[in-house]
């Protein structure tokens, strides 16, 4: 409510008495409305993590306590003003698994607990293990998603939905997070791609839906994140499907373009002004070894449209969680890292 002051303006004499002129109070103009001052955008945190489902020896951590799930890793999340994961498995304990499908992903509501606990706060489900257990699977996730209020991209009961983004305001930054998947196994991409009248995932395919999504975003947002679903298991280097599409989602508007699947880590680095983070690999996972056990959680440091700083955390699975390397070691994985950006044609620096 904005507080409007009046002057007033009297006459000395009474208004009876013929022999006085009467002044008459100036009329007053309505105070001007102060403009509420625009919050003032200070530099926010987001830690991004790689693969993330809940199967074999992890299932037993779930059963045994949800809030420890994830191990100690969640100190490195809970760090940053935003954390991420993709969360690569259908959420529902009923259902008939994707016909045909070699891996199939399922865990217990109680996820998000995990999740939530470990100091993530938003994650995509698009991806090639979001809907193994079909259209069922779907509206089990969709309705866990609801119950525990737990933010997640790249899902829907429509297009609508499943593209679009989740926004916070971080530090006076409005951020604006859309999931994709740009992996999907033929057979399954029209049963599983949301349209118009369709729930399901959203398609990086999709390509144009996706792009003005991104466009959209632009418009009212400081900041915007594209996580994708992408790349080819175990190739170390971009394939061309990523290289085309990063481009594209940069000139559309995207800031940051971050996500996986390939188990390994890829490079990662400046394209122009954006960031661009080809692979994360694995994070929470029940199989490893020594180069799908590579992992970490990479950290940037955002204001508005410029990402200021890049740190990565390295770690390895163990156990099925990630476990922080330190020391000689986690200096000689921070250069590893670094190292995978030779083929991705990405800078260090903007």
């Amino acid at each position: 409510m904005f507080a409007v002051a009046v002057l007033s303006v009297g006459c000395a004499a009474a208004v009876d008495d013929p022999g006085v002129e009467r002044v008459k109070a100036p009329e007053q103009a309505p105070a001007r409305a102060s403009a509420s001052p625009k919050p003032v955008k200070k530099p926010f945190t987001i830690a991004f993590g790689g693969d993330v489902h809940f199967e074999g020896m992890l299932r037993t951590r779930l059963n045994t306590n949800p809030k420890t799930a994830l191990g100690p890793i969640a100190k490195v999340l809970s760090k940053a003003d935003l954390a991420m994961v993709n969360l690569e498995t259908a959420i529902t304990e009923a259902g008939t698994p994707a016909p045909g499908k070699q891996f199939t992903f399922r865990a217990p509501a109680t996820a998000f607990t995990a999740l939530k606990a470990a100091g993530v706060d938003v994650v995509s489900m698009a991806n090639n293990h979001g809907m193994d257990y079909m259209q069922s699977g779907l509206d089990d996730s969709l309705a866990a998603i609801k119950k525990a209020r737990f933010p997640v991209v790249g899902i829907g009961r429509n297009a609508t939905e499943a593209y679009k983004p989740w926004r916070k305001v971080v530090n006076g930054n409005k951020v604006a997070i859309i999931g994709a998947t740009q992996v999907l196994d033929a057979e399954f991409i029209s049963a599983w791609t949301a349209t118009g009248g369709q729930g399901g995932l959203a398609s990086a395919k999709e390509e144009e839906r996706l792009l003005q999504a991104v466009r959209n975003a632009r418009k009212n947002n400081d900041t915007v994140i594209v996580h994708l679903h992408w790349g080819t298991e175990l190739q170390k280097c971009p394939n061309e499907a990523q290289l085309s599409l990063a481009p594209k989602l940069v000139e559309a508007g995207a800031d940051v373009v971050v996500g996986g699947h390939a188990h390994i880590l890829l490079g990662a680095g400046y394209l122009d002004n954006a960031y661009i983070s080809y692979g994360l690999g694995n994070f929470v996972f029940y199989n490893w070894g020594p180069d799908t056990g590579r992992t970490g959680v990479l950290t940037l440091t955002i204001n508005g449209r410029k990402v200021m700083k890049d740190t990565w955390t390295p770690a390895r699975i163990n156990g099925g969680v990630p476990v922080q390397v330190t020391g000689s070691a986690g200096r000689q994985e921070i250069a590893y890292w670094r190292s995978l950006r030779e083929c991705s044609g990405l800078s260090a620096k903007p």
